[in-house]
């Protein structure tokens, strides 16, 4: 059976690169893998007054988190850290307290920009939030993306080999750590593969 990977893009914008390579890695994920984007773009900020009486969009949102078997996080780096966006939807998953989303759910993250260094700073905290929510993260291999103009085509295709050949690589070292990290937890809905 494959996995359930939820899909999160941390840009708001209609136009964004990261949404165009969280699509294109839709379509290089390999067979265990299906990947689907959980929109964080309807959730209002998020404050503690809500955590009596969650907002359908919240409970909806945490709900597919939680169906999930693991999690890619394609972010943008900004002002050399992740978007308000994104953060915002990780402190609506991981709460109230006692009822975080994040916990034990494998994840990824990985992200572009047409800066030289990509979106490594974002990145590095990201990785921070994620283990303190609990969610294994995959060390290595990294993937930051330098994204040129014609990088992904209007149909999610990597246009650059050598990219779409480090793409699939990665996501299939994401398949093999999310088979040992569900095996770890004894989740026995899956296979051991790897």
């Amino acid at each position: 059976m494959p996995y359930s990977v939820g899909v999160l893009v941390g840009s708001l914008s209609s136009t964004s690169i990261n949404r165009k390579l969280a699509e294109a890695l839709q379509k290089l994920a390999p067979e265990d893998l299906v990947l689907e984007e959980i929109p964080i773009k309807d959730l209002p900020l998020y404050s503690q007054d809500y955590d009596q009486t969650f907002p359908p969009v919240a409970r909806d949102f945490k709900a597919r988190i939680e169906a999930s078997d693991a999690l890619i996080f394609v972010t943008p780096e900004y002002n050399r850290s992740v978007p308000g966006a994104l953060k915002n939807a990780i402190d609506w998953a991981s709460r109230p307290w006692g009822s975080n989303s994040f916990a034990k759910k494998p994840s990824a993250v990985t992200g572009a920009s047409p800066g030289n260094i990509s979106t490594a700073v974002a990145q590095q905290h990201l990785r921070s939030i994620l283990s303190f929510v609990n969610s294994p993260e995959l060390a290595s291999p990294e993937a930051y993306i330098h994204f040129t103009p014609d990088l992904i085509d209007d149909d999610g295709n990597v246009t650059n080999e050598s990219t779409a050949e480090f793409l699939r690589g990665w996501l299939e070292s994401f398949a093999v750590f999310v088979s040992r990290v569900t095996s770890a937890l004894g989740d026995g809905q899956h296979e051991r593969r790897g």
